[in-house]
């Protein structure tokens, strides 16, 4: 294998993907006092540009830990990641800050907005640090809430709080949008209408978007579900509806 995959093939004709992440053998253990905890065993994974992939798996399968090993947020005890065809896994924690400012857009189960800010200045403090931002009325007006912008979150409902994160997320145009179980505080309908903002997202910004979710809805939105159980990869499903199947070359 080389250094770093280039591009994946889908079927025989001739459109290709180009590969932004690529996890090798990657380990994960927690060490809780005199017990450890292994959270991902020698996990083997790509994502490839633009592509949408849902990760599914029982509480504990290892799904958040691998996302937040892709995005910067920890390291893995062992095993390479690359974005990009750059080891990340070998960047200080400087460079690692300016990978996650540049590159990734993270949405989590809650909202982290600030009280005291309106819809439109917690996405502001994002724009303020980007490198190439939208201007922060824009991205609500991507998450179809432009006539909130000037709302504080106590007067939004909880969907909407979690569509004004997806607006501060991708407001400063990440190539890259990692989502831990974004509906997961929400009821089934407001959930399925902040994934499909997600979605949308994905198609009109060409972002590479993982998705940690246990909407079933989604899986019919998106390229691949790959499914985790006990810290390994066991499953790899193709939507066949959006793309046909994956021939890898390295």
């Amino acid at each position: 294998m080389s250094n770093s995959a280039e591009s994946a093939t889908f079927g025989s004709g001739p459109h290709e993907w180009t590969t932004v992440f690529e996890a090798r053998n990657v380990t994960r253990v927690f060490e809780m006092g005199e017990v450890s905890v292994q959270a991902l065993r020698g996990v083997d994974v790509q994502l490839f540009e633009g592509e949408f992939v849902v990760l599914l798996g029982p509480s504990g399968s290892g799904k958040s830990t691998l996302l937040n090993i892709l995005g910067g947020l920890d390291v893995p005890t062992s095993g390479e990641v690359w974005y990009r065809g750059k080891e990340i896994t070998r960047f200080d924690d400087a460079a690692l800050t300016r990978y996650r400012r540049e590159n990734v857009g993270f949405v989590f189960q809650f909202y982290n907005l600030i009280p005291s800010l309106t819809a439109a200045e917690n996405v502001a403090l994002i724009t303020e640090i980007a490198y190439d931002p939208m201007d922060p009325r824009e991205a609500l007006d991507m998450v179809d809430l432009a006539d909130r912008a000037d709302h504080f979150p106590a007067q939004m409902s909880g969907g909407e709080q979690q569509r004004v994160a997806v607006a501060r997320a991708v407001a400063k145009r990440p190539d890259v949008l990692l989502c831990d179980e974004p509906t997961g505080a929400l009821d089934v309908g407001t959930g399925t209408v902040v994934l499909d903002v997600i979605a949308r997202i994905n198609r009109e910004l060409s972002t590479t978007t993982a998705v940690i979710t246990h909407n079933a809805v989604i899986s019919q939105m998106a390229d691949r579900i790959l499914s985790l159980s006990d810290g390994h990869v066991v499953g790899v499903e193709m939507n066949d509806a959006k793309c046909p199947a994956l021939e890898l070359k390295w």
